[in-house]
């Protein structure tokens, strides 16, 4: 067999929708009175431009690779999982608990602790769309889409209310974390760690699905959810269990945002992180690797959408229909793999004696 038709195939096919993605968006531009090629240009220099211009896609690539692990996780028992947003919210809410409650003891010990909220309460509430799915058989891409709406109006409830600073006026917001509890950057760069937290997290995934008997388990699950019941694994667990660690991921990602970019909690936690999570999930195809690079590039994007604005007169919101379109374009993708000849596999002849 030759497999490495089948390889070019999962590297084609998502290239291709890139390049249609880019081309619609171009008219798009054209449309807007903008040169497609000079935006282009724009967004390349915004995003790569520059070692300056790179460190502030990292920043933004960051939570996108944890978001993305709520996606991808899951989608190995063939779940379709879409709550990486509440989960960031109520993970970054978690976590500023957690900080406040104990912000009187050392700098390592408060971070370790609100990272420790902030995995804990987004990935239990990944793990209710788990327990729905398994026990109910409410659809999980459904249930976690709505419950986003719900820690947003969690998030608003609280950050207007009980949990709020008197002094945040414009912008209800919790009281902020000490200075010196918050998230430091890399040595010599200007990206805080939760970059590190992310590559680190993608690598363990990929460990985790590859080369563990969890791993294992749970592919064989989503691979035959019947044949997974009569070889006596515990599915209900598996479900649960992998539900459980993609929102602990996004929760982190929460964590992050509040401990090294907001210093508190409010509705900025809401930043289309999780969304953005979920595309990059789709155009990874579900690896966990591979998502470092999709985050880094849709980082890149996310970051020249001030640019966009200044030189070419395009609204702020230009960036997300650039994200969008090249969501659809992957989505549409998805059912063109075994249709061209060139990709399929081909028997390899064999001569009778």
């Amino acid at each position: 067999m030759q497999s490495w038709r089948r390889t070019l195939e999962f590297i084609c096919i998502p290239l291709g929708a890139m390049l249609v993605a880019f081309f619609v968006f171009g008219i798009f531009c054209a449309f807007a009175g903008a040169n497609p090629f000079g935006v282009y240009h724009s967004i390349y220099r915004a995003a790569f431009g520059s070692w300056s211009a790179f460190q502030n896609t990292l920043i933004r690539a960051s939570p996108l690779m944890l978001s993305a692990l709520c996606t991808i996780l899951p989608a190995r028992l063939g779940l379709v999982i879409i709550g990486n947003e509440g989960a960031i919210v109520l993970g970054g809410l978690g976590a500023v608990a957690v900080g406040l409650a104990i912000q009187g003891a050392a700098p390592i010990v408060v971070q370790l602790g609100m990272a420790l909220g902030g995995i804990a309460i987004g990935g239990l509430w990944i793990a209710i769309v788990g327990i729905l799915r398994h026990y109910r058989a409410v659809n999980e891409t459904i249930s976690s889409l709505l419950m986003n709406y719900i820690a947003i109006a969690l998030l608003n409830q609280l950050v207007e209310g009980p949990m709020r600073d008197p002094s945040s006026l414009n912008k209800p917001s919790s009281y902020p974390i000490a200075d010196v509890n918050m998230l430091g950057n890399l040595p010599g760069m200007r990206v805080h760690y939760g970059l590190l937290f992310g590559i680190i997290a993608c690598v363990l995934a990929y460990i985790l699905i590859q080369r563990t008997t969890f791993g294992f388990a749970a592919r064989m699950a989503g691979g035959n959810l019947r044949a997974a019941k009569i070889a006596g694994l515990p599915v209900g667990k598996l479900t649960i269990a992998i539900c459980f660690l993609g929102g602990a991921c996004a929760g982190l990602a929460g964590m992050v945002e509040v401990a090294a970019v907001h210093g508190r909690a409010n509705i900025s936690l809401n930043s289309n992180y999780g969304y953005g999570g979920v595309l990059v999930a789709f155009v990874a195809r579900q690896n966990p690797l591979a998502a470092i690079l999709v985050s880094i590039m849709l980082g890149g994007i996310l970051a020249s959408a001030g640019i966009l604005q200044r030189s070419h007169g395009l609204p702020d919101a230009t960036a997300l229909v650039f994200q969008g379109l090249v969501f659809l374009s992957i989505l549409y993708s998805d059912s063109l793999y075994g249709r061209f000849d060139f990709f399929k596999e081909r028997a390899i002849a064999t001569s009778e004696v």
